[in-house]
């Protein structure tokens, strides 16, 4: 009979448990802390204590980076960047409490809900000057520069390139009342006023530079632009967070179909558009907006 060993069977091989790091209240108020300074678009890192040192853990401490992408996801948030020269970028999804709707922001605007689409039209052109080149959206270094005035006179001649694309190929040029997507936008856009009647000069917050510069000033409350001067009716230059902005909605439905009407300026960068002529009819026309579905 053989004897049996009464010494202890030790394993060999065996990886040690691997450590799982214990999520405290303080990781996650820290992590709830970031997401909301990701929320304030128009603080800088730089100027903030707090918001820098949380980055630099975002960036050195991964279970703390995802807990903070865990945060910012239940919120409905998309985390688009962090970095010392963005900070916490984050925008809205849909369904997101945090989503500005248009109709939502055309209230907030004070206008009329049938102008919507103009409104939409306002924030798709001031995105295509921009950064009129996919180059210009891949250089981080790259900023962008726009006037309200430039962005009037750029739809306004799409307008009426349009309007003679449509006049050759036999098409009816006026828009039905019901005709939904952004080529009937632009045709109502051709039709509205530059800037009002007011024998001030004023112009009116129902015009078309009146849209634009209320887009302007909106994306300026929001940190995608800074305000640089008054010439040509506001003249503004883009910031980091307003990049990674159009980066995400230039692959949007609504970018698609800007793109697909062939009018976005995307040559070598140089000048290409034509200031309104002096004859165009600026009056306001009455029930010129379109409903928005």
């Amino acid at each position: 009979m053989t004897e049996q060993s009464t010494e202890p069977v030790r394993e060999t091989g065996t990886a040690p448990a691997p450590h799982i790091p214990v999520v405290t209240p303080a990781d996650t108020a820290d992590a709830a802390r970031l997401v909301s300074f990701g929320l304030q678009p128009r603080l800088q890192p730089a100027r903030d204590a707090e918001y820098g040192e949380l980055l630099r853990r975002y960036r050195e401490d991964p279970p703390f980076a995802r807990l903070a992408d865990a945060v910012a996801t239940g919120l409905g948030l998309i985390v688009l960047e962090v970095s010392d020269r963005a900070g916490m970028a984050v925008t809205a999804a849909e369904d997101s409490v945090f989503a500005v709707r248009m109709g939502d922001y055309a209230r907030r605007a004070a206008t009329d809900s049938a102008d919507r689409f103009l409104h939409g039209l306002a924030h798709l052109a001031l995105a295509a000057m921009a950064f009129p080149r996919p180059e210009d959206l891949a250089d981080d270094a790259y900023i962008g520069r726009v006037t309200v005035n430039g962005v009037d006179a750029f739809v306004r001649q799409a307008c009426r390139r349009l309007e003679e694309r449509a006049e050759e190929q036999g098409d009816n040029t006026d828009p039905a009342s019901d005709a939904p997507g952004l080529e009937a936008a632009w045709r109502v856009w051709a039709r509205r006023s530059s800037t009002g009647a007011t024998k001030d000069a004023r112009r009116l917050a129902g015009s078309t530079t009146g849209i634009v510069g209320k887009a302007a000033a909106f994306l300026t409350e929001s940190g995608f632009l800074q305000r640089t001067g008054d010439e040509a009716g506001g003249t503004y230059r883009t910031t980091p967070r307003y990049q990674l902005q159009v980066r995400d909605l230039a692959g949007g439905a609504a970018m698609s179909e800007l793109l697909a009407l062939g009018i976005v300026p995307v040559s070598d960068g140089t000048a290409t558009l034509l200031p309104p002529d002096e004859g165009d009819d600026l009056d306001l026309v009455a029930d010129a907006g379109l409903p928005f579905s």
